[in-house]
Protein backbone atom coordinates (compact mmCIF):
# COMPACT_ATOMS: atom_id res chain seq x y z
CA UNK A 1 0.00 0.00 0.00
CA UNK A 2 1.53 3.41 -0.67
CA UNK A 3 -0.42 5.51 1.48
CA UNK A 4 -1.68 5.33 5.23
CA UNK A 5 -5.47 4.62 4.92
CA UNK A 6 -7.58 6.39 7.50
CA UNK A 7 -11.70 7.19 7.24
CA UNK A 8 -11.72 5.07 4.14
CA UNK A 9 -9.11 7.57 2.55
CA UNK A 10 -5.37 7.53 1.68
CA UNK A 11 -2.92 10.17 2.07
CA UNK A 12 0.11 9.69 0.04
CA UNK A 13 3.40 9.47 1.60
CA UNK A 14 6.49 11.56 0.07
CA UNK A 15 8.44 8.77 -0.63
CA UNK A 16 5.42 7.41 -2.48
CA UNK A 17 4.51 10.68 -4.22
CA UNK A 18 8.51 10.86 -5.20
CA UNK A 19 8.73 6.99 -6.94
CA UNK A 20 5.70 8.14 -8.71
CA UNK A 21 6.44 11.48 -10.00
CA UNK A 22 10.17 10.15 -11.03
CA UNK A 23 7.64 7.19 -13.21
CA UNK A 24 4.99 8.95 -14.67
CA UNK A 25 6.33 13.02 -14.87
CA UNK A 26 7.24 12.41 -19.14
CA UNK A 27 4.22 11.09 -19.74
CA UNK A 28 2.22 13.24 -17.71
CA UNK A 29 4.16 16.04 -19.55
CA UNK A 30 3.48 14.92 -22.96
CA UNK A 31 -0.22 14.97 -22.48
CA UNK A 32 -0.12 18.67 -20.81
CA UNK A 33 2.30 19.74 -23.43
CA UNK A 34 -0.07 18.09 -26.22
CA UNK A 35 -3.30 20.46 -24.73
CA UNK A 36 -1.74 23.42 -23.83
CA UNK A 37 1.06 23.69 -26.42
CA UNK A 38 2.86 25.54 -23.73
CA UNK A 39 5.47 23.55 -21.27
CA UNK A 40 5.54 25.99 -18.53
CA UNK A 41 1.91 25.53 -17.91
CA UNK A 42 2.16 21.70 -18.16
CA UNK A 43 4.51 21.83 -15.68
CA UNK A 44 2.82 23.93 -13.32
CA UNK A 45 -0.80 21.70 -14.19
CA UNK A 46 1.93 18.71 -12.58
CA UNK A 47 3.03 20.39 -9.76
CA UNK A 48 -0.39 21.23 -8.68
CA UNK A 49 -1.48 17.27 -8.56
CA UNK A 50 1.14 16.22 -6.80
CA UNK A 51 0.47 19.14 -4.19
CA UNK A 52 -2.70 18.40 -4.05
CA UNK A 53 -1.56 14.72 -3.35
CA UNK A 54 1.10 15.73 -1.25
CA UNK A 55 -1.23 18.08 1.08
CA UNK A 56 -4.29 15.48 0.92
CA UNK A 57 -6.11 17.94 -0.73
CA UNK A 58 -6.92 15.02 -3.51
CA UNK A 59 -7.65 12.09 -1.19
CA UNK A 60 -8.18 8.58 -3.03
CA UNK A 61 -10.72 5.85 -2.20
CA UNK A 62 -9.08 2.95 0.09
CA UNK A 63 -10.21 0.45 -2.81
CA UNK A 64 -7.74 2.53 -4.94
CA UNK A 65 -4.72 2.52 -2.68
CA UNK A 66 -2.94 -0.42 -3.39
CA UNK A 67 -1.72 1.76 -6.42
CA UNK A 68 -1.68 -0.10 -9.42
CA UNK A 69 0.67 0.86 -11.97
CA UNK A 70 -1.98 0.81 -14.68
CA UNK A 71 -4.57 2.89 -11.76
CA UNK A 72 -2.03 4.86 -10.81
CA UNK A 73 -1.09 6.03 -14.52
CA UNK A 74 -4.44 6.68 -15.55
CA UNK A 75 -6.07 8.49 -12.39
CA UNK A 76 -2.62 11.14 -13.08
CA UNK A 77 -2.96 11.39 -17.21
CA UNK A 78 -6.52 11.66 -16.27
CA UNK A 79 -5.81 14.41 -13.87
CA UNK A 80 -3.41 15.96 -16.07
CA UNK A 81 -6.16 16.05 -18.91
CA UNK A 82 -8.96 17.10 -16.29
CA UNK A 83 -6.26 20.20 -15.34
CA UNK A 84 -5.24 21.45 -18.80
CA UNK A 85 -9.03 21.67 -19.99
CA UNK A 86 -9.32 23.73 -16.74
CA UNK A 87 -6.53 25.67 -17.70
CA UNK A 88 -8.02 26.27 -21.33
CA UNK A 89 -11.53 27.16 -20.26
CA UNK A 90 -10.34 29.96 -17.82
CA UNK A 91 -7.11 31.24 -20.18
CA UNK A 92 -8.56 34.37 -21.77
CA UNK A 93 -7.66 33.86 -25.27
CA UNK A 94 -8.90 36.88 -26.80
CA UNK A 95 -6.84 39.23 -25.06
CA UNK A 96 -3.75 37.72 -24.96
CA UNK A 97 -0.99 37.62 -27.63
CA UNK A 98 1.61 34.39 -27.67
CA UNK A 99 4.00 35.05 -24.90
CA UNK A 100 1.35 36.20 -22.20
CA UNK A 101 1.29 39.89 -22.75
CA UNK A 102 -1.83 41.60 -23.63
CA UNK A 103 -2.87 42.60 -26.99
CA UNK A 104 -2.18 46.78 -26.82
CA UNK A 105 1.19 46.27 -25.31
CA UNK A 106 4.00 48.45 -27.50
CA UNK A 107 5.04 45.97 -30.21
CA UNK A 108 2.78 42.99 -30.07
CA UNK A 109 0.82 44.25 -32.97
CA UNK A 110 3.44 43.95 -35.31
CA UNK A 111 4.85 40.48 -33.25
CA UNK A 112 0.94 39.20 -33.86
CA UNK A 113 1.22 39.62 -37.55
CA UNK A 114 4.71 38.25 -37.71
CA UNK A 115 4.03 34.91 -36.26
CA UNK A 116 0.57 35.35 -38.27
CA UNK A 117 2.62 35.18 -41.60
CA UNK A 118 4.74 32.85 -40.28
CA UNK A 119 1.85 30.28 -39.23
CA UNK A 120 0.87 30.77 -42.97
CA UNK A 121 4.26 29.86 -45.02
CA UNK A 122 4.63 27.28 -42.40
CA UNK A 123 1.07 25.62 -43.38
CA UNK A 124 2.26 26.09 -46.86
CA UNK A 125 5.49 24.29 -46.24
CA UNK A 126 3.71 21.39 -44.70
CA UNK A 127 0.82 21.21 -47.78
CA UNK A 128 3.92 20.92 -50.11
CA UNK A 129 5.36 18.25 -47.91
CA UNK A 130 2.06 16.60 -47.95
CA UNK A 131 1.81 16.50 -51.80
CA UNK A 132 5.19 15.49 -52.17
CA UNK A 133 5.70 12.71 -49.68
CA UNK A 134 1.73 11.45 -49.03
CA UNK A 135 -0.25 8.86 -50.80
CA UNK A 136 -3.15 10.35 -52.20
CA UNK A 137 -5.86 8.79 -50.53
CA UNK A 138 -3.60 10.38 -46.92
CA UNK A 139 -3.50 13.71 -48.55
CA UNK A 140 -7.44 13.49 -49.27
CA UNK A 141 -8.19 12.26 -45.23
CA UNK A 142 -5.68 14.80 -43.87
CA UNK A 143 -7.37 17.23 -46.14
CA UNK A 144 -11.14 16.24 -44.89
CA UNK A 145 -10.12 16.37 -41.49
CA UNK A 146 -8.51 19.19 -40.60
CA UNK A 147 -9.78 21.70 -43.64
CA UNK A 148 -13.00 20.72 -43.55
CA UNK A 149 -12.98 19.31 -39.87
CA UNK A 150 -15.29 15.70 -40.73
CA UNK A 151 -15.51 13.46 -38.65
CA UNK A 152 -13.87 9.87 -38.93
CA UNK A 153 -16.93 8.54 -39.22
CA UNK A 154 -17.98 11.01 -42.07
CA UNK A 155 -14.39 10.52 -43.19
CA UNK A 156 -14.54 6.40 -43.63
CA UNK A 157 -17.96 6.53 -45.33
CA UNK A 158 -16.62 9.14 -47.62
CA UNK A 159 -13.18 6.78 -48.59
CA UNK A 160 -15.29 3.76 -48.09
CA UNK A 161 -12.72 2.27 -45.59
CA UNK A 162 -12.88 2.01 -41.87
CA UNK A 163 -12.94 4.38 -38.98
CA UNK A 164 -10.20 2.28 -37.80
CA UNK A 165 -8.28 2.77 -41.70
CA UNK A 166 -8.92 6.49 -41.28
CA UNK A 167 -7.19 6.65 -37.96
CA UNK A 168 -4.17 4.89 -39.13
CA UNK A 169 -3.98 7.07 -42.05
CA UNK A 170 -4.00 10.41 -39.87
CA UNK A 171 -1.58 8.17 -37.58
CA UNK A 172 0.64 7.71 -40.37
CA UNK A 173 0.61 10.73 -42.11
CA UNK A 174 0.85 13.41 -39.23
CA UNK A 175 3.58 10.84 -37.92
CA UNK A 176 5.81 11.61 -41.01
CA UNK A 177 4.79 15.21 -41.00
CA UNK A 178 6.74 15.64 -36.94
CA UNK A 179 9.45 13.46 -38.39
CA UNK A 180 10.28 16.11 -41.17
CA UNK A 181 9.39 19.47 -39.34
CA UNK A 182 10.15 18.53 -35.46
CA UNK A 183 12.40 15.50 -35.58
CA UNK A 184 13.19 16.48 -31.46
CA UNK A 185 9.51 15.70 -30.35
CA UNK A 186 9.16 12.30 -31.02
Amino acid sequence: MCGNAANGKVNMEQETLARLFVQHYGKMQRVARTILYDEQAGEDVISDIFESLLRGRTALSADTADWQDEACERYLLTSVRNRCLKVLRHRPWLGIASGGQPLGTPGIELAVAADAADDDALIAEIMAFAASHLSEQEQRILNQRFTHGLRYSEIASAEAISRVAVWKHLSHALNEIKKHFNPKML
